[in-house]
C-alpha cells in the first residue's frame, strides 16, 4: 500500500495549497454551462478564454474552471447543436469571478448559420485522442431497428470498433474482447448490455444526455479494462417546465417524464421501455397447444432526481434497472385405469442489470471542484428448469408427487465509494485526482439441484461458488501547457485487488501529447499500461448471455496491455473535422476455454476449464466528420489485424481473434429537412467474420 500513501499525500498536498493559496497575478473564472431551456447541465462544452488564449471543456457535471493570467476575459462558449455565446468582462479584483452560462439551442434548421470566430470541433486543442463524443441527436435520427434507435449499434459504425455477430450489440475495440470494455451509466459499471439475445442495447436513448466513447489514451482516472470507455451519462431532468415523450415500436413501447419538482432547485426523469413480445405470441401458442404458454419480453427503467442545495453543492441520486426473461410453461391433466395425472413444467431464462448511485457535487474553493459519490451495480443470469408430476388414485384420494428443479446461477455484485477531483491551480496546469473503493461479490456459476419423491429428497449446488474481492484505486494527472504549442497529459493509476489470500497491485503510467502545427491541425501520440483484475468466460456462438465474470487468482493472473498510438487531427472549419490515427495494442495473460469445455453445468471449476494465452493487435484509422448544420455525420475506415495465441487452442500455434476484420468503412448521415421531418442513412462494408 505505500504506492497508494504517497499519492494520497500528493492529492492532500493539492488540497492544502488550494485552499490557502491563489497564485499571486492570476485570476479565476468557473462556472455552470447549461442549456437555457431545460437547465441541462452541457458535458464538454468547449470554454475559450480570447484575452489569454487559454481553453477548456466542462466536466461530467457541466462545470468548468480556468485559471488566467489577465483580469479580463472574452469568454466563448461551443457546444454542437447550440448557438455560441461571448462574453466579455473584467475579473473580480478578489481574484475570482463566476461566470453561469446558459447556451441556446440552435432551433434555426432550414438556414445555414455561420459564426465569425467560433472555433468548431477544438479536435486539435485538446491532448486527448482516441476519443468520440455522440450527438445524441444525431444518433437518434440515425436509421433504427423496429422502431427502436440503439446507442451500440451507433458504436459500431465508428473507426476502430468491430461489431461481434451480424444485428448484435457487442462490440469489440482494437483487437480487444468484450470484457475488456469498461462500459458505464452515470460512472458505474454495467456488465451486461444487451436484450432480446444482443439484437438491442440497454441503453434508452430518450434517457440519455452524454456519449463518449475513449479508444486509447486513457485518462488516469479510468481503469480496470484493457480496451475502451464507454461513458454514458444520463439526463437530470427539465428545471424549466414538465415534458413528456413517447414512442410505439414494432415489438416495444417507451415513455419519458421529466421535470421540475422545485423550479431551477429541483427536477426528476422517470423513463421506461418495455416488449410486449409476449402479449403479441400468446393467441399463437394458446392456438397451437391450449396446456402451454410461453413468451419471452425485456424492459429498461431509468430514474434520477437531483436538486441543488446552493451553487456550490448539489445532490443526485439515480437509478437503473432492466431484465430479460424468456418463458416456456406447460400443464396437463388426464385419466387413465383410475388414476388421474397432472404435469407441470416452468422453465425460464432471464438475465438483468440493476445500478444505483448517490452522488454530491461540491465547488470546495473556486479552482477545486469535488464529486463523491455511493455506487451499486449487479449483473445476475439465472436459468431454471422445473417439473412436477402428481399422480393421484381416484378410489382413494392417496396422491404421490415428484419434483425435480435444476437452477443455474451467475452473477457479480458490486457496492462501492469513490472521491474525485478537478483541479484548475494556474493558467498551464488542470488537475485531476482522487481514489475509490469496491467490494466485488462473484457467483460465477452455481448449479443447484433438488429432487423429491416418495418422501425421498436430494438437494446440493456444485461447480464455482461465491467469491469476495477488494478493489482499490487511486489516481493522479496533470493536464501540462508547456509553452503556445505542447501540452502533455501526464498521470499515474493505482490499483489493488485482494481476493482470499491473493494480493494483487499494479502502478499504470498514462501519457499523452499534443503538438500543435498551426491553429487548425496538430500532432498526438500516447502511452498506457492497463490491467485488468477480472475475466468474462463467454460462448460467443449461441446468442444467449452466459457470461461469467470470474475474479483473478493464484493462478489465473491478470489480463494486463500496454498500447501506444500516434495521431493527426485538423479543423477544417464549417463543423468539419479529421482525424487519422495508428496504433500498436499487446494484451497478455487472457483466458479463454480450452477446446471442448462446457459452459454449463459442469461439476468442474471455472478454472479447470480454461487456457491462459496472449494477443496483439494493430492497425490504422481515418475518420472524416461533420458535426454542425443540417447535415451531419461521418465517413469512417479502419484497416486492423487482431492475433491470439494459446497453449492448448490451435495446437499453441497463433491464429487470427474471432472477430479480426482487415477492412471496416462506414458512411453515417443525417439530415434535418424542417422542424418536424429528419432523415438518416448508414451503409457499412466490412472483410472478415
Amino acid at each position: 500500500m505505500k504506492q497508494i500513501s504517497v499519492l494520497f499525500l500528493a492529492c492532500m498536498g493539492l488540497l492544502s495549497h488550494s485552499a490557502n493559496a491563489q497564485s499571486k497575478g492570476s485570476y479565476t473564472v468557473n462556472g455552470f454551462v447549461t442549456d437555457s431551456q431545460t437547465g441541462e447541465k452541457l458535458i464538454s462544452a468547449y470554454v475559450f478564454d480570447q484575452v489569454s488564449q487559454q481553453g477548456t471543456t466542462t466536466n461530467a457535471y457541466g462545470f468548468f474552471s480556468m485559471t488566467l493570467p489577465k483580469d479580463s476575459v472574452a469568454l466563448q462558449v461551443s457546444f454542437i447543436g447550440y448557438r455560441p455565446y461571448l462574453q466579455g468582462s473584467f475579473l473580480n479584483r478578489r481574484g475570482v469571478t463566476e461566470m453561469d452560462v446558459m447556451l441556446v439551442p440552435d432551433d434555426i434548421l432550414l438556414e445555414e448559420v455561420e459564426v465569425v470566430g467560433v472555433r468548431a470541433g477544438e479536435v486539435q486543442e485538446r491532448t486527448q485522442m482516441s476519443s468520440v463524443n455522440l450527438d445524441i441527436k444525431t444518433v437518434k435520427n440515425l436509421p433504427v431497428l423496429l422502431g427502436e434507435t440503439d446507442l451500440l449499434k451507433v458504436i459500431q459504425l465508428l473507426p476502430g470498433v468491430q461489431s461481434g455477430t451480424e444485428g448484435t450489440s457487442g462490440f469489440y475495440v482494437r483487437g480487444g474482447g468484450p470484457d475488456q470494455n469498461l462500459i458505464l451509466i452515470d460512472g458505474v459499471p454495467v456488465y451486461n448490455v444487451s436484450h432480446l439475445f444482443g439484437f438491442f442495447s440497454v441503453f434508452n436513448a430518450d434517457a440519455i444526455n452524454n456519449v463518449q466513447l475513449i479508444k486509447g489514451g486513457f485518462p488516469a482516472e479510468y481503469g480496470g479494462r484493457l480496451s475502451s470507455v464507454l461513458d454514458v451519462r444520463m439526463k437530470e431532468g427539465n428545471m424549466k417546465e414538465w415534458k413528456a415523450e413517447g414512442a410505439v415500436g414494432v415489438i416495444s413501447s417507451k415513455l419519458t417524464v421529466e421535470g421540475p419538482l422545485w423550479k431551477d432547485r429541483t427536477s426528476m426523469l422517470v423513463s421506461g421501455r418495455r416488449t410486449y413480445l409476449d402479449v403479441l405470441t400468446q393467441p399463437i401458442i394458446l392456438a397451437n397447444n391450449p396446456n402451454g404458454s410461453g413468451g419471452y419480453y425485456f424492459y429498461d427503467l431509468n430514474a434520477k432526481i437531483n436538486h441543488r442545495i446552493n451553487r456550490n453543492n448539489q445532490l443526485y441520486l439515480s437509478f437503473y434497472d432492466g431484465k430479460d426473461e424468456a418463458y416456456i410453461r406447460y400443464n396437463e391433466t388426464w385419466e387413465n385405469q383410475g388414476f388421474r395425472s397432472v404435469f407441470k413444467s416452468d422453465n425460464s431464462l432471464n438475465w438483468g442489470n440493476r445500478i444505483a448511485t448517490a452522488r454530491w457535487n461540491w465547488i470546495i474553493t473556486p479552482q477545486l471542484f469535488s464529486n463523491v459519490t455511493a455506487t451499486y451495480s449487479r449483473y445476475r443470469f439465472i436459468t431454471d428448469l422445473n417439473l412436477e408430476d402428481t399422480q393421484t388414485e381416484l378410489a382413494t384420494g392417496q396422491s404421490n408427487v415428484d419434483r425435480f428443479a435444476i437452477t443455474y446461477l451467475s452473477q457479480i455484485e458490486d457496492k462501492g465509494a469513490k472521491w474525485d477531483f478537478d483541479y484548475a491551480p494556474s493558467p498551464n496546469h488542470a488537475i485531476k485526482f482522487g481514489a475509490s473503493f469496491t467490494q466485488h461479490a462473484y457467483d460465477p456459476g452455481v448449479n443447484s439441484i433438488t429432487f423429491s419423491s416418495g418422501g425421498n429428497s436430494i438437494d446440493t449446488n456444485f461447480g464455482s461458488f461465491s467469491q469476495m474481492a477488494n478493489d482499490y484505486v487511486a489516481y493522479l494527472q496533470d493536464d501540462w501547457k508547456i509553452g503556445d504549442r505542447l501540452r502533455v497529459n501526464a498521470g499515474i493509476h493505482f490499483n489493488g485487488f485482494q481476493v482470499e489470500e491473493v494480493n494483487y497491485s499494479s502502478l499504470q503510467p498514462r501519457l499523452s501529447a499534443r503538438y500543435l502545427l498551426s491553429e487548425k491541425s496538430s500532432l498526438k501520440w500516447s502511452y498506457v499500461q492497463m490491467v485488468q483484475y477480472m475475466h468474462l468466460l463467454a460462448n460467443q456462438t449461441i446468442g444467449l448471455p452466459t457470461d461469467l465474470w470470474v475474479p483473478v487468482t493464484a493462478s489465473i493472473r491478470p489480463q494486463e496491455a500496454w498500447q501506444t498510438a500516434i495521431g493527426y487531427a485538423h479543423n477544417l472549419g464549417q463543423g468539419w473535422e479529421l482525424t487519422l490515427e495508428g496504433y500498436y495494442k499487446d494484451m497478455q495473460n487472457l483466458i479463454e476455454y480450452k477446446d471442448g469445455a462446457s459452459f454449463l453445468f459442469g461439476f468442474e471449476d471455472w478454472q479447470e476449464k480454461v487456457t491462459v494465452g496472449r494477443g496483439w493487435a494493430y492497425g490504422a484509422e481515418f475518420l472524416l466528420e461533420k458535426k454542425t448544420g443540417r447535415t451531419t455525420g461521418w465517413l469512417g475506415y479502419t484497416w486492423a489485424k487482431a492475433t491470439r495465441q494459446f497453449d492448448e487452442i490451435n495446437f499453441g500455434d497463433p491464429y487470427p481473434y474471432t472477430y479480426d476484420r482487415r477492412h471496416d468503412v462506414s458512411l453515417t448521415m443525417s439530415h434535418q429537412f424542417n422542424e418536424k421531418w429528419s432523415g438518416g442513412l448508414v451503409w457499412v462494408y466490412g472483410t472478415g467474420r
